[in-house]
């Protein structure tokens, strides 16, 4: 299936994740079997404390992510914090009670199924101070310069035009806002079996930009002070068996894993705007 036409790819994604967010098929959409690993371990694994997991509603934790950017955004006391890709919602409560009751939490995502969980949950256990909206990444329904802090974990790379993407987070952001992001990059071109894999793109690899690339749109939206904090190989974050998911792809693709081997890389970055 071909990665060619961007709506198509942005139709797959929103698919496959509306079946995760249902409970249609596993989580771990990012790198793991769910029938190996509970969430709250592959959590653990991708770089969650243990005592974070446990301030985290167990209906938020889907398996999902490459990183734990939270930590290193450290939201503070009456701040307003965005999460690009919100999914289920683990960030956002996560980030919910270091905000406070003065603060804010706003999840964005563009899967119906998601906001809908992620709603639900924090109807179900009182988060206040945490909101859902649905759209896109490329068009956030946010006012400008209304954010002191932005995340997300593993979702741009997903989004066709990283580039948009990157001027969103610019604009919503204030004059000297913050950003801590995991996501993937690439250290080389990846084999073309793969790279035109459309289940590849929904499993955070095909839709990874080359790392120059990426951090070069970064810049060019006004995101500067670049600091890398966690660089990984994502093939084997969790674990020295490949996940189901890449075992699945390459054996599609008939791509052999030396070829993919330290080149899809999970990272977790923290950069500003200016200002």
């Amino acid at each position: 299936m071909s990665t060619k036409n961007p709506e198509t790819v942005v139709a797959h994604v929103q698919e496959r994740y509306g079946k995760i967010a249902t409970g249609e098929v596993a989580g771990c959409g990012c790198g793991c079997s769910a029938a190996e690993a509970l969430e709250s371990v592959v959590s653990q694994q991708i770089g969650y404390a243990a005592g974070e997991l446990e301030v985290v509603p167990d209906e938020a934790n889907l398996g999902l992510g490459c990183g734990a950017p939270i930590a290193t955004l450290a939201p503070a006391p009456g701040e307003t914090v965005l999460d690009l890709g919100s999914g289920g919602g683990m960030d956002v409560f996560l980030a919910a009670p270091r905000v406070g009751a003065a603060g804010r939490v706003i999840g964005v995502d563009m899967t119906p199924e998601m906001i809908a969980r992620a709603r639900a949950t924090a109807a179900k256990h009182g988060f206040a101070n945490v909101e859902f909206r649905q759209g896109r990444l490329e068009a956030l329904p946010v006012d400008d310069a209304s954010v002191d802090a932005v995340t997300s974990n593993c979702v741009i790379n997903l989004v066709p035009d990283k580039g948009q993407v990157f001027r969103e987070v610019a604009r919503v952001l204030k004059p000297g806002g913050r950003l801590v992001i995991s996501d993937i990059v690439l250290d080389r071109p990846l084999p073309a079996a793969v790279a035109d894999d459309l289940y590849a793109w929904a499993g955070c690899v095909a839709g990874a930009m080359q790392r120059a690339d990426y951090f070069g749109a970064l810049a060019a939206a006004g995101l500067a002070e670049v600091e890398i904090v966690r660089d990984v190989d994502f093939v084997t974050t969790i674990g020295e068996k490949l996940p189901d998911e890449i075992a699945a792809l390459l054996a599609r693709t008939g791509v052999r894993p030396e070829a993919i081997a330290g080149t899809v890389r999970s990272v977790t970055y923290r950069a500003r705007k200016a200002g």
